[in-house]
């Protein structure tokens, strides 16, 4: 093998910066070392990585096919070496997880407490650190695309050709208002009903607003917006307080529907549910520590797997995949 790490570490810092002056500096090395080992690379290959556009150098098809390559080697030899480092000193490296607010609020945590509470605490390697970054599942998605996180759970679905969309837990969306609006009620509330109400939803860009929106919408055909908010508690909230109806997750309302604070409103509508999925760049280096995350999010009894649920047996189990 004539391609070396220094090399690819040296075209990756370029294909940030687009010059190799600043890649030069960060890591650090010379102008003219960075240049000569951009021309050593390009001729091992017998192809340009860049287009020379003033003093900047931008991407090509060639480049930017090799781009995710090299960042998955990188990452690997970075991995290789800290495992080591981290074994020595008695650590275990930090996983960077991302998810939206519906998984990163309400399922992860109860995860990543069942890991802290197993037998062999290791195989979850949950310990020293483990990043859990709470955004909208396009933010996750751009995240994963861009390997700032090492895997995203949205809710949703997901249609970046560069990211690996794994079917995970399936969720059912529950109609809820408070328990002194008109339509809590109503004995079995019908379409008419639901297209005069005022809707409680999520941003545009949240997969609850996406999935809620397509449910919705095929039966209401239109929906009363009265506001948006930018979470699943503000909804949940102001929906408490009268401010319209809401379709969220049954692990939001799980609280408010037992203490009273919101009633589930029953309606002539199939039953709504949904797929969470967990993204995986296909060009990124999987360490044995999410492998082993990951593993145990397949495995967690209180939550329906979809292996063995009726209706499913097409599915594989998502961590059969190719991962």
């Amino acid at each position: 093998m004539k391609i070396t790490l220094r090399q690819l570490q040296i075209f990756v810092a370029v294909a940030r910066t687009s010059s190799t002056a600043e890649a030069g500096r960060s890591l650090p090395l010379s102008q003219s070392a960075t240049s000569a080992a951009i021309n050593d690379i390009e001729n091992l290959l017998g192809t340009r990585l860049f287009d020379r556009v003033g003093k900047r150098l931008v991407l090509n098809d060639n480049g930017r096919l090799l781009l995710p390559s090299a960042i998955s080697l990188l990452e690997g030899a970075m991995d290789l070496e800290q495992q080591f480092i981290d074994a020595k000193n008695g650590q275990s490296s930090q996983l960077r997880l991302g998810a939206s607010t519906t998984i990163g609020n309400y399922i992860l945590p109860g995860i990543i407490a069942g890991c802290r509470r197993t037998r062999n605490v290791s195989e979850c390697e949950t310990q020293p650190g483990m990043r859990l970054d709470v955004a909208n599942s396009s933010k996750i998605a751009a995240s994963v695309a861009n390997y700032e996180i090492d895997a995203g759970f949205i809710e949703g679905n997901c249609h970046e050709p560069n990211l690996k969309v794994i079917p995970w837990l399936e969720d059912e969306l529950l109609i809820v208002a408070s328990p002194l609006h008109p339509l809590s009620s109503a004995r079995n509330a019908n379409i008419g009903m639901l297209q005069k109400a005022i809707w409680l939803m999520r941003e545009p860009e949240s997969g609850t607003r996406e999935t809620v929106e397509y449910e919705l919408l095929r039966h209401l055909g239109r929906l009363r917006i009265g506001m948006e908010l930018g979470g699943a508690e503000a909804i949940k909230r102001a929906t408490s307080e009268g401010l319209g109806i809401s379709c969220l997750s049954r692990w939001v309302v799980a609280d408010y529907l037992e203490s009273g604070m919101l009633v589930e409103i029953r309606t002539d509508l199939p039953k709504l549910t949904r797929r969470f999925h967990i993204l995986l760049h296909r060009q990124k280096y999987l360490s044995e520590n999410l492998k082993k995350f990951l593993n145990h999010c397949a495995g967690v009894e209180m939550f329906p797997m979809m292996e063995g649920r009726e209706g499913d047996a097409d599915l594989p189990s998502p961590f059969r995949l190719e991962i």
